[in-house]
C-alpha cells in the first residue's frame, strides 16, 4: 500500500465531523440551529397533530369507530384524543344514520364546538341516507344539509382503515389552510327543517272503537244462554243494577 504525499492537507479547523462519536455540544451548520417557517405552517402543524374527535355515534358505524380507538388500530398515534364534550373537541365524525328528529341536536353539538372545527361524514347512511333513502320518512338524505362536511367516507359500514385514510386526507387539508382565508369562510346553505305541502288530517286512532257496543261485555242472560262462565265482576254489576 503506497500513500500519496501530494494529497491536500486539512487543518483541524477545516475538518467537519460528519458522524461524531460523542454528542456535539454546538452544531456546525446553520440549518441545524435555525428553523425557518411561517405562522400558518406552525399553526396548521399544531392543529393537524392534535385533532380531538367528539365521542359521538348514532348507529352501527360507531362500532367501527370504537374499534379504531382500540390497541389494534391505535389512532392515538395521530394525536387523536376522543373527548366527551363538544366544547373540547374540534373534529366531529358523524358515525351513523341521522334522523330528522335528531337533526337539531346534531346542529347544536356542532355549534358548541370551538373554531376551527371539521366534520367527517362516515358511512352511506350519513352521506346519502343509505338503505333508508328509499322508503324512510325520517332519515336525513345527507348530513351536509345540516352541517358542512370536509371528508366523506363511503361504505356500509367503512372499516377502521378507511377512517385512518380520511384522517390523513383531513390532515393534508389542514396543512394547506391559511389563517386569513379561514376567517373569511362562512357557513351557507344550512337547514334542518323543510316546509312540506302535506295537509293535516284528523287522527284515526281516537279510542272510540273501544266504547262501541261490539266491544262491550255481553249481558248476563246471553252469557248464561251460551254456556259461557259469567265473570264475578259482571255478576256484581248486574246485582248493583237490579238493586238500583
Amino acid at each position: 500500500m503506497v500513500l500519496d504525499s501530494n494529497l491536500p492537507k486539512f487543518s483541524d479547523s477545516d475538518r467537519q465531523i460528519i458522524n461524531p462519536i460523542e454528542r456535539p455540544q454546538v452544531t456546525q451548520e446553520l440549518s441545524e440551529n435555525v428553523i425557518l417557517t411561517t405562522v400558518d405552517d406552525l399553526y396548521n402543524w399544531a392543529r393537524l397533530s392534535s385533532l380531538w374527535p367528539l365521542l359521538y355515534g348514532t348507529a352501527c358505524c360507531f362500532i367501527e369507530f370504537a374499534a379504531l380507538i382500540g390497541s389494534r388500530f391505535d389512532f392515538d398515534r395521530f394525536g387523536l384524543v376522543p373527548r366527551s364534550s363538544p366544547r373540547q373537541a374540534d373534529l366531529l365524525i358523524t358515525a351513523g344514520t341521522i334522523t330528522m328528529k335528531y337533526a337539531p341536536a346534531l346542529v347544536r353539538l356542532y355549534e358548541q364546538m370551538p373554531e376551527p372545527k371539521y366534520v367527517i361524514a362516515m358511512g352511506a347512511c350519513t352521506i346519502t341516507g343509505g338503505m333508508f333513502s328509499v322508503d324512510s320518512h325520517s332519515a336525513v338524505r345527507g348530513v351536509d344539509k345540516l352541517i358542512p362536511v370536509d371528508v366523506y367516507i363511503p361504505g356500509c359500514p367503512p372499516r377502521p382503515e378507511a377512517i385512518i385514510d380520511a384522517i390523513i386526507k383531513l390532515r393534508k387539508k389542514i396543512s394547506n389552510e391559511s389563517m386569513q382565508e379561514r376567517g373569511q369562510l362562512k357557513q351557507t346553505h344550512r337547514f334542518y327543517s323543510i316546509k312540506h305541502g302535506m295537509e293535516t288530517t284528523e287522527p284515526i286512532l281516537t279510542g272510540e272503537y273501544l266504547q262501541s257496543a261490539l266491544r262491550q261485555t255481553p249481558p248476563q242472560e246471553l252469557t248464561e244462554a251460551m254456556g259461557m262462565p259469567v265473570p264475578p265482576a259482571l255478576k256484581a254489576s248486574q246485582t248493583e243494577k237490579s238493586r238500583a
